[in-house]
């Protein structure tokens, strides 16, 4: 059995937890041990596959095609690992799996009920999700207080009971500071905690989170009355980037105190390669200026692993890139406003459905006819080969049957399995998938070998009969689906870096390892400058 440490929020939403689990993760990384993550939701939705991302943010995607929250990818990039669908837990995924046990007749005529049979479903989904891990983290998702949270945290109580010095509550909680009088007003975390004990938990730990750092008044203040020692309180205050967090948390004890708690092998931590990618991300010495087009700009976390591609790539080059967000609905109605914005580089970023593709279209045509660099990724790839075939073949009106069904010339279509497809949530082509790479082309240069994996979120792709055209006119396909043929990377060869791909390049970025795509846009515009 693992150890497990439990993690809760308190006061308020978005206070920061998944990137305190994930750092929580880094510190006993660097320490040598193995870590896994599990983010609990407590919405009725099986997945997040279904939500808008004005509501949600981005859908994050597992190798095995989960369709997750996007704190799996604080985890993967933090800890280095792959996670899969498992390492997220919904209320609907365990209601589903207790009603269709009923159904079967596994509860053998018993009264199912909240406690034990939903719980024992929670207990047994985190216990599944641990093996073969020395540490398994599990953020319990939304605010103590929230009823949807308490079968999991009953569940966490439990496990608590269960496995004794094995399980470790720690609590993250916002502390404001009133700017009137500088004073940290720790009110709100003091309730907080109190309603976790209503619930029968006590936490071990506490990181507060802050504008500033913590006085030690303060820090005294919340011991008291959250019956946490002093020692066991520690302080996650705004910095530069999340990727300093383990940083701070460690020199406060943190893994020294987790070390002690858990019984676990005392090993000097090896933040080496971390710290050096923290200080390149931090004081870079060139700049360049990316262009973000999208239709959910005005919510960047619907595009998050992106913006961390590319600034994971841009620490490995010594480059600031500062994201321009280009909202396509906008260029849509005046496509003039490309030519007030001075960028280096181009990304289209993926999506769904009408609103704004004319304007992303626009986006991509901008980038191909001022030769800047452009990387487009899932429909951004669709897009650009729409836009190739009506400005460059001359097919007017072409585009995706997504779009216009009536299409004169279909260049985008809907994917062979999909037509038959009659359920929205979990049914898109999702996951890895095996990439073969066309020698002597731009996407063989930036890889340097001739097969890659990479994860898939779509249902419609390149109509195949269009090919002989587009290529008899300069779009070259560098990449194939393995196992079926279909187009996975096209570029053009005319253009200084202009590639696109039918894959999330995005989702296997990690700090100190990024993907070759952003290197070579970013590579690209700093050629461009020069």
């Amino acid at each position: 059995m693992p150890k497990f440490i439990f993690v809760t929020g308190g006061v308020m939403s978005s206070v920061g937890k998944g990137v305190v689990v994930a750092s929580i993760g880094r510190i006993l990384r660097a320490r040598g041990l193995s870590v896994n993550a599990v983010k609990i939701d407590p919405y009725i939705n099986v997945d997040a596959g279904t939500m808008n991302p004005y509501a949600h943010g981005e859908v994050f995607v597992t190798y095995d095609g989960g369709e997750t929250d996007l704190d799996l990818g604080h985890y993967e990039r933090f800890l280095d690992v792959e996670l899969s669908r498992r390492n997220n837990i919904t209320s609907g995924q365990v209601y589903l799996s207790v009603i269709e046990k009923e159904r079967r007749g596994e509860y053998l005529g018993q009264t199912v009920q909240l406690i034990p049979h939903v719980t024992d479903e929670i207990k047994r989904r985190i216990v599944e999700a641990a093996g073969g891990f020395d540490v398994t983290l599990v953020e319990i998702g939304g605010t103590v207080g929230d009823y949807e949270q308490l079968p999991f945290l009953e569940a966490a109580r439990q496990l608590g009971l269960e496995l004794g010095e094995d399980v470790v509550f720690i609590h993250v909680a916002w502390v404001p500071l009133l700017k009137i009088t500088g004073e940290f007003k720790t009110k709100p975390l003091q309730h907080s905690v109190a309603e976790l004990r209503r619930y029968g938990i006590q936490p071990d730990a506490i990181v507060v989170r802050s504008e500033k750092p913590l006085d030690a008044p303060s820090v005294k203040k919340i011991a008291l009355f959250a019956n946490v020692p002093q020692w066991a309180i520690f302080n996650s205050y705004d910095v530069d980037t999340i990727y300093r967090v383990p940083l701070i948390l460690e020199q406060q004890g943190l893994g020294d105190f987790l070390v002690r708690r858990l019984r676990l092998p005392s090993r000097t931590p090896d933040y080496r390669e971390w710290e050096e990618f923290v200080t390149k991300l931090s004081s870079p010495r060139y700049k360049v200026t990316v262009g973000m087009c999208g239709k959910y700009v005005e919510l960047p976390d619907a595009y998050l692993s992106i913006v961390e591609a590319v600034r994971h790539a841009g620490a490995a080059l010594d480059v600031k890139p500062e994201l321009v967000w280009i909202n396509s609905a906008e260029v849509e109605k005046n496509p003039d406003l490309l030519d007030k914005v001075s960028i280096d580089a181009m990304i289209v970023l993926p999506g769904f459905g009408k609103r704004g593709t004319e304007g992303m279209i626009e986006c991509v045509r901008h980038a191909r006819v001022h030769k800047i660099p452009f990387l487009g990724i899932c429909f951004g790839m669709q897009l650009a080969v729409v836009e190739f075939a009506r400005n460059v073949l001359g097919l007017k009106g072409a585009n995706s049957t997504e779009l216009d069904p009536e299409t004169p010339y279909p260049v985008i279509h809907l994917a062979p399995e999909q037509r038959e497809v009659d359920v929205m949530g979990g049914s898109m082509i999702l996951g890895n998938r095996e990439i073969e790479i066309v020698p002597g082309t731009l996407a063989s240069s930036l890889y340097g070998t001739s097969v890659i994996a990479e994860r898939h979120r779509h249902r419609y792709e390149v109509n195949l009969s269009y090919l002989p055209k587009l290529a008899e006119a300069g779009l070259v396909v560098s990449g194939w689906r393995r196992d079926v043929k279909r187009v996975e990377i096209i570029e053009l060869p005319s253009h200084s870096y202009f590639i696109a791909t039918q894959f999330h390049p995005e989702f296997k970025s990690r700090p100190t390892k990024p993907r070759p795509v952003f290197l070579g846009l970013l590579k690209a515009a700093l050629a461009s400058r020069s």
